[in-house]
C-alpha cells in the first residue's frame, strides 16, 4: 500500500516537510515526486495530480488525490489508525487537532516575516512585535497541550503525533531566527529539529538544492551556520 507524495524543495517548504514527516514518522510508504517552487514550473509538475495546486499532495494507493496537509493528516489517520497520527486520549486528540488547525490558518506575521528556510542562522534579527504576539500564542497552546498531556518534556501530548508535525516548521523559524522563547520550549525545538528524520530532510535538502544561485528569501540580518546538526 505506497501512496504518491508531492513535495517541493525541501530547504524552503515548510508544509512539504509537514507532508513528508506524516510518512516518515509513522511507517507510511509512500513515493516521493519533486516539483520546483520557485522556477514558475510548480503547475505543470502538478498536472497528474490535478485539480491539487499547490504541495505536499498525495494520490492513495487507490488513485484517489488529496491535497491541503490537514486533509491528507485525517486521510492517513484514518486509513492507519494503528499508526497512531494522532494522540489516543479524547481530550488530547481534540486539542491537537485544534492546534494543527490554528497552525495551518494563523500566525500570517509568523510566516511572512520569518520564513522557513533549514540554511542560515540570522544573527541579530529583530523580529516585530507581531511575530512576537504570534510566538506568544504558540507558547501559550503548547503550555495547554502539556497540561492536558502530563509531559513536560519531549513531544507535546507525550508520544509525537501530528501536533509534534505541524509544529516542526515553527521549530525552524524559532531556531534559525534565533527567535525568543522559553528555555522548556527552546529544547522542545532543539528536540524536534535533531530528530533523526528531520536531520535526513535536511541532509537531503543540502543536497538538492544546491543548484539555488540566489536564495529565495533575503533578510537583512547578519548570515551565520546552522546551529543544529
Amino acid at each position: 500500500m505506497t501512496y504518491d507524495l508531492y513535495i517541493g524543495d525541501r530547504l524552503f517548504s515548510s508544509w512539504s516537510l509537514r507532508g513528508w514527516l506524516m510518512f516518515e514518522k509513522f511507517n507510511i510508504p509512500c513515493r516521493i515526486h519533486m516539483t520546483e517552487l520557485f522556477s514558475g514550473n510548480l503547475s505543470a509538475g502538478l498536472q497528474d495530480m490535478a485539480p491539487a495546486r499547490l504541495v505536499p499532495c498525495i494520490r492513495t494507493p487507490e488513485g484517489s488525490v488529496v491535497g491541503e496537509s490537514l486533509a491528507m493528516a485525517e486521510t492517513l489517520a484514518e486509513r492507519h489508525p494503528e499508526a497512531g497520527l494522532w494522540p489516543a486520549e479524547t481530550a488530547a486528540r481534540a486539542t491537537a487537532r485544534w492546534m494543527c488547525a490554528e497552525m495551518a490558518s494563523g500566525y500570517a506575521s509568523l510566516r511572512g516575516e520569518c520564513p522557513m528556510q533549514l540554511l542560515h542562522f540570522y544573527k541579530g534579527f529583530q523580529a516585530s512585535a507581531e511575530t512576537q504576539a504570534d510566538l506568544g500564542r504558540i507558547e501559550t497552546l503548547w503550555a495547554h497541550a502539556r497540561t492536558i498531556s502530563g509531559a513536560q518534556t519531549g513531544a507535546l501530548f507525550g508520544e509525537y503525533s501530528l501536533a509534534d508535525i505541524f509544529y516542526t516548521p515553527v521549530a525552524a523559524r524559532i531556531v534559525g531566527y534565533g527567535l525568543s522563547v522559553s528555555d522548556q520550549n527552546r529544547r522542545y525545538c532543539e528536540g524536534l529539529l535533531t530528530d533523526p528524520a528531520v536531520l535526513a530532510w535536511r541532509a537531503q535538502a543540502l543536497s538538492d538544492d544546491a543548484k539555488y544561485d540566489q536564495f529565495p528569501y533575503p533578510i537583512d540580518a547578519e548570515i551565520g551556520p546552522w546551529p543544529l546538526s
